[in-house]
């Protein structure tokens, strides 16, 4: 089993900053995909963004040239920092490791005030 801890989040007005951080822990598989989701009020969870073992990086069309994917091979983390936040990004988002299986975190409130 493996095991996903969110931190970061919270409240932010329309053009300001956030970032989102991810832990991974227990019986981590050797080469996975790291990455975040988000799920706003109403609608389905989508994905926000992807990073590979390798580094390559995968972004939504929606958070292109605003967000940033990072990860921590070594401490088995991954980060989300976002930039130019819109009430629109407002959504809980949740951290992914994609292997065999795929496991997420409990999530996080990101919320964007207008």
């Amino acid at each position: 089993q493996v095991q996903l801890v969110e931190s970061g989040g919270g409240l932010v007005q329309s053009g300001g900053s956030l970032s989102v951080s991810c832990a991974a822990s227990g019986s981590i598989p050797s080469f996975y995909a790291m990455g975040w989701a988000r799920q706003a009020p109403g609608k389905q969870r989508e994905l926000v963004a992807i990073i590979t073992g390798g580094g390559r990086t995968i972004y939504a069309d929606s958070v292109k040239g605003r967000f940033t994917v990072s990860r921590d091979n070594a401490k088995n983390t991954v980060a989300l920092q976002m930039n130019s936040l819109k009430p629109e990004d407002t959504a809980v988002y949740y951290c992914n490791l994609q292997a065999d299986i795929s496991y997420w975190g409990q999530g996080t409130q990101v919320t964007v005030s207008s």
